[in-house]
């Protein structure tokens, strides 16, 4: 292949409907752009392109030839562009639209977008170009990495690589590593580029698969150098490779019977200014396939969909697809070639429908969309209806591809009255990179009011492609069925070692299509493969993943309606379906991830010995009618599903037994996402909400929660109730050994008393909260009008406390590496400057939810004391240096409440779940008083400074303070709802704030327990208040962390994708909110609720962040988090850099506690850990 003229050499094609081609393309595109009624598709044979009647009878032969011979006119045009590159049609626009905007990053988040002139972006690519041929030494194949999300920065970033010259090869951060290594070895790629904010999380993935040396940095890049090792053993995908790569260097090779001769010439990968872009296929067709994609393969589609969609320097494109995914090609580049506006968001905003439309429709004015069916369905069709494709849409062109077109039917009830969209159906595949048909819907039929079971046709070939459909023979044919074949000369990829690939090469596609009357029909995938997310997926893939995890006897995968991904698994032992899920969530990409899985006792098969697919059909629409009927015939059937959700959500499916009336979800293996689940399914199976009655589930046994919804779907029906089981549980419920029978006001055996016998301490406990209530000692050292919310000291103000700080501990650090699990012998290796080292770890007995209460004597600090609960019902006292166990004492039942200390520094007080709130000695642990309340505590108590009181949440939906002097109840209140969070204390205002999972934020008056204000959130909370000098603020399962003045009035709220169940926490300047989510980020916002950043972590964030010192003298500061999956991070809190990051032996719901250079957590294989962090951090 010669090598490539320069553009000065070219013919200028400065618009697409100019002079230099106008008439003879638009002629052409004026028959094509028809769409379904033309009738006409696209063919190329030696003696150039041909346009081939789809269909007869719609068209006149006159017509016929003519606009064959119009189209046979821009064959020459066709063959010039066709040589541009990628960058040099950018380029092109540029120089023409140089000030026009190019790019448009909205991060959503109440910032004002960014913008990028054409000019920026070129000039952006330019210096990125010359940094690469700096530093990039390619021997071979010309292929650059780059390791990103989507950004304002991202089209510069690819243009830059491509002027090198260089094909980009992007690499999903949030893609399973494992894959991401198998495309990157496969390239044998040899320099990747990675975004700064995303190195940690490249480090952390790939330090196990990959060596690398950091060359240089380039403005907000790292260039890496990659070194390989042997991977192969960790992909899961050795066994199948030598099958696939045969089966598939048989299907895409000419056939002998096809219509076209063969070429005699080739194309090759290595010259330099080939390739455009390299991508790897999902994989779930077998093994991965690499596909090098030439600049010659994909101007064509660029070109076609210019003119195709009339794009204009007033359009605006979104950039909705993965650059993973190849269509995310024809947007950037149809876009920037144009003059247009790039609009690119956060990805976390595509799966959030109300927010995307606003923003696509509302704030940016789109008007091409790019997309598959299942982004569209996202948005719901009352919002398609009513917003992307109303009569006032901006949205000019809507393309579907991907996946399989919607029926007519669908899309006619999708659309607004008088909406003018032009809606395509596009079809391609990777290995032909990027689209190679389309089909323009005719306003006839989606202006029709006729009912249209009409399949939608694939269409007409785009420029440069042939489509050929073949039987099983591998011959051609006209009618009937069989497979797609895809190519054309220049429309060429180089599939995985392939160096050289003859021009005009066929590759099967494995999509089975019926062809009548010159048209073709979409029937479904080869081979059981089907398209889901815009994918490929051949079904047995996963089959073949899941039967590989020990605990899987034999399983079947079914596409149920072409809609539904079902697993069947049959089980060796006990099964959890959340560890399937999380297993294969290792091994297979987001789209292979099953949407149910269902647990049965055998699988059926058919007469001939294999699996009765049609049987396996019924058993999940038997299990689909029982969960999701809306429409119920009485209490009975009430009864009998409720019975059911909660057998399946708890994993118990093949329980034949009843469940008791009396069992408890919580003590049944439920927990707080599980219920929120049962929540849902039972609002969808009476098809309507029943307030309260998360709390109902979270507290009360599965007769009480049948008897609550029994009142909503049947008010008149009578309550059962049953005789083992009082609907509350009343004070005689206690366990007499608890309370020995005595009164509540009994006195004390110790004469105690808030007034004397003070101890000066400092007590640490979760989200950086510092409690040093003697007020005498905090004027001695000058602290005490710093504090304000119940005398919680910030960690800097603590540096002036000298003799609270020794000197900072110094270590030296190793080099960068990634997360390493605990030893034996308790060493963490980690990421960055410090290490952490286990100082000791205590055996609690059983899981560790709770988190721990450091307590620190002013006068003998030495012997500070961690206070902790676990399941085993112990409460116990551990030296904070040596690991001493100082005592322990058994409660009635699960502790998950964290302990709080009293006014004194005498006694610690923790809530449980049998219902009692305790009142420890603190030196050794003996009973003083308990209190009983009217179901289980989880709350974790706070203290009142100025009078000692202790407030503290119940299940049984009150909010108590309590005088543990007095040892009486001093009020309590009902909050309209279960207080599972822990309260907060404001001393300026003097507010308690309370949180219900009924959705309430309550704040009371702390003497008095009056309601001051309360504020319905619409949603449970979960999360604890906290509160500083101007605000409180809360997260709420609904995905927000809202705020509020003191006095009840709303101010902002920040938007996460997932639920919040994390408390925030406050920086000691009261200028930055931390806060955690389950959609894995760490957050960090300021006080007026905008994002300063967020760092993703590798799982979801149920703790508290805490907020600690850097280092002796130092202002600045860091963070400490934990992730559910057992890892501890630690980042720059200014940042969010990583600083350091380990991982514990077992899941962490407890929220980590740094005091000097300690940190102290919980973890669910038992044990609560002290770690050292080595490196000069300390509080």
């Amino acid at each position: 292949m010669q090598r490539r003229r320069r553009l000065h050499e070219r013919p200028c094609f400065s618009d697409p409907r100019g002079k230099l081609y106008g008439l003879r393309v638009t002629a052409f595109f004026t028959c094509v752009c028809a769409g379904g009624d033309s009738g006409f598709g696209l063919s190329e044979g030696r003696d150039g392109l041909r346009l081939l009647p789809q269909s007869s009878g719609l068209l006149s032969e006159c017509h016929r030839r003519q606009r064959q011979v119009e189209f046979s006119a821009t064959n020459d045009v066709y063959r010039n562009f066709s040589e541009m590159t990628l960058q040099e049609l950018v380029h092109q626009a540029a120089s023409i639209y140089s000030d026009k905007i190019a790019v448009c990053f909205d991060e959503c988040n109440n910032q004002p977008p960014v913008y990028y002139t054409y000019k920026t972006v070129v000039n952006a690519a330019s210096e990125l170009s010359n940094f690469l041929q700096l530093h990039c030494d390619f021997q071979g194949i010309r292929e650059v990495g780059l390791y990103c999300h989507p950004g304002i920065n991202l089209p510069s970033w690819i243009l830059g690589i491509l002027q090198v010259p260089a094909a980009y090869a992007p690499i999903d951060p949030d893609s399973p590593p494992a894959l991401s290594t198998h495309f990157m070895k496969k390239c044998n790629l040899s320099y990747i580029l990675v975004e700064k904010q995303q190195i940690n999380k490249f480090k952390s993935s790939f330090e196990i698969f990959l060596n690398y040396d950091t060359l240089k940095e380039h403005s907000d890049l790292v260039l890496f150098r990659l070194h390989w090792k042997n991977v192969e053993g960790s992909l899961m995908l050795n066994n199948r490779k030598q099958k696939y790569e045969k089966e598939e260097m048989t299907n895409s090779t000419n056939s002998g019977n096809s219509n076209e001769e063969k070429s005699e010439e080739h194309m090759d990968v290595r010259q330099k200014h080939c390739l455009a872009y390299v991508l790897h296929t999902s994989g779930t067709t077998g093994i991965p396939k690499i596909v090098r994609v030439p600049h010659v393969c994909i101007v064509p589609n660029i070109q076609h969909f210019r003119v195709l969609f009339e794009i204009t320097q007033e359009d605006v494109l979104f950039l909705a697809s993965p650059l993973t995914f190849d269509p995310s090609v024809v947007e950037l580049f149809v876009a920037l070639s144009s003059g247009a506006c790039l609009l690119i968001v956060p990805t976390s905003v595509k799966v959030l429908p109300s927010k995307l439309a606003a923003v696509l429709f509302s704030h940016h004015r789109v008007t091409i969309l790019q997309a598959t069916p299942t982004l569209l369905r996202r948005f719901g069709s009352q919002l398609i209806k009513s917003t992307v494709l109303s009569a006032s849409t901006s949205l000019r062109v809507l393309a579907l591809g991907g996946e399989a077109f919607p029926s007519l039917t669908v899309l006619k009830s999708w659309r607004g009255v008088d909406n003018k969209t032009q809606i395509f159906n596009v079809y391609g595949i990777t290995e032909v990179s990027s689209w190679a048909t389309f089909y323009r819907i005719p306003e006839k039929f989606l202006n029709s009011t006729l009912k249209c079971e009409l399949p939608v046709p694939l269409g007409f070939p785009l420029l440069g492609t042939v489509v050929e459909v073949r039987d099983t023979n591998g011959f051609t044919i006209q009618e009937g069925h069989g497979q797609v074949f895809l190519g054309g000369r220049n429309r060429v990829c180089f599939l995985d070692d392939e160096m050289t690939v003859p021009l005009g090469i066929m590759r099967a596609t494995g999509d089975l299509v019926m062809v009548k009357d010159g048209e073709m029909f979409f029937l479904g995938r080869k081979d059981s493969q089907i398209k889901r997310h815009g994918k490929r997926l051949n079904i047995e893939l996963v089959q073949q993943v899941a039967e590989e995890l020990q605990q899987v006897d034999s399983c079947a995968v079914t596409w149920y309606n072409q809609e539904k991904l079902i697993l069947f698994m049959v089980s060796k032992n006990d099964l959890v379906k959340e560890y399937i899920f999380k297993e294969l969530q290792k091994h297979l990409p987001s789209h292979a991830i099953p949407d149910e899985i269902l647990l049965i006792d055998s699988l059926p098969f058919t007469s001939h010995g294999k699996i009765d697919v049609s049987e396996l059909n019924k058993i999940y629409l038997n299990d689909l009618n029982l969960k999701s009927e809306c429409k119920l015939n009485g209490k009975e059937e009430l009864w009998e599903k409720l019975q059911y959700l909660w057998k399946s959500i708890l994993n118990h499916s093949e329980d034949p037994l009843k469940v008791p009336d009396e069992s408890l979800f919580l003590n049944s293996g439920g927990d707080s996402l599980k219920s929120i689940r049962l929540l849902n399914e039972i609002e969808k199976l009476v098809g309507t909400s029943v307030p309260g009655l998360l709390e109902i589930i979270l507290s009360s046994p599965i007769l009480e929660i049948y008897n609550h919804v029994l009142q909503t779907v049947f008010p008149d029906e009578d309550l059962v109730f049953s005789k083992n089981y009082a609907v509350k549980r009343k004070f005689s419920d206690i366990n007499q050994e608890e309370t020995s029978g005595k009164s509540l006001r009994q006195k004390s055996v110790m004469t105690l008393s808030c007034d004397n016998e003070l101890t000066a301490f400092t007590a640490v406990s979760r989200g950086s909260q510092i409690l040093s209530p003697n007020t005498k000692f905090l004027t001695k050292l000058g602290l005490c009008s710093s504090a304000h919310s119940y005398d919680l000291i910030s960690q800097t103000n603590i540096q002036n406390v000298e003799s609270l700080n020794p000197p900072a501990l110094i270590g030296t650090s190793k080099d960068p590496s990634c997360v390493a699990e605990v030893s034996e012998e308790g060493t963490y290796v980690l990421a960055a400057k410090m290490e952490l080292h286990v100082r000791w770890r205590s055996d609690t007995g059983k899981c560790v939810d709770a988190s721990p209460l450091v307590v620190i004597p002013a006068v003998d600090k030495s012997s500070a004391t961690v206070y902790i609960g676990s399941h085993s019902h112990r409460m116990m006292a551990v030296d904070l240096y040596s690991g001493k166990v100082k005592w322990e004492q058994i409660l009635g039942d699960r502790i998950e409440s964290s302990a709080c200390v009293s006014k004194c520094g005498n006694f610690i007080v923790v809530g449980c779940y049998n219902g009692l709130v305790y009142a420890l000695k603190s030196n050794s642990g003996e009973k003083y008083w308990m209190f009983p309340t009217e179901d289980a505590v989880k709350s974790s108590a706070a203290m009142d400074p100025t009078t000692g009181l202790i407030y503290i949440g119940s299940h049984d939906q009150h909010a108590y303070a309590l005088d543990i002097y007095k040892k009486k109840c001093v009020w309590k209140l009902k909050c309209g709802g279960t207080v599972f969070s822990s309260p907060c204390l404001s001393l300026i205002p003097h507010h308690l704030y309370v949180a219900t999972l009924g959705g309430h934020l309550l704040a009371i008056n702390p003497a008095t327990g009056n309601r001051v204000w309360e504020h319905s959130c619409g949603k449970p909370l979960f999360s604890s208040p906290r509160c500083c000098l101007q605000y409180v603020c809360i997260g709420c399962v609904d995905g927000n962390l809202l705020c509020f003045t003191h006095f009840g009035e709303q101010v902002w709220q920040f938007s996460t994708s997932e639920p919040i169940f994390s408390s925030p926490c406050t920086s000691a300047s009261e200028q930055e909110i931390f806060f955690c989510s389950h959609d894995c980020f760490i957050y960090c916002c300021d006080v007026e609720g905008h994002l300063q950043w967020k760092f993703e972590t590798t799982s979801q964030v149920y703790a508290t962040p805490f907020a600690f010192r850097y280092q002796e003298g130092s202002s600045e500061m860091l963070l400490a988090a934990a992730s559910t999956d057992g890892k501890l991070w630690i980042l720059e809190s200014k940042s969010g850099r990583l600083q350091s990051v380990s991982e514990l032996p077992g899941e962490v719901f407890s929220s980590p506690v740094v005091w000097e250079s300690m940190l102290i957590i919980g973890c669910r294989n038992n044990y609560v850990y002290c770690l050292d962090l080595l490196g000069g951090y300390q509080i």
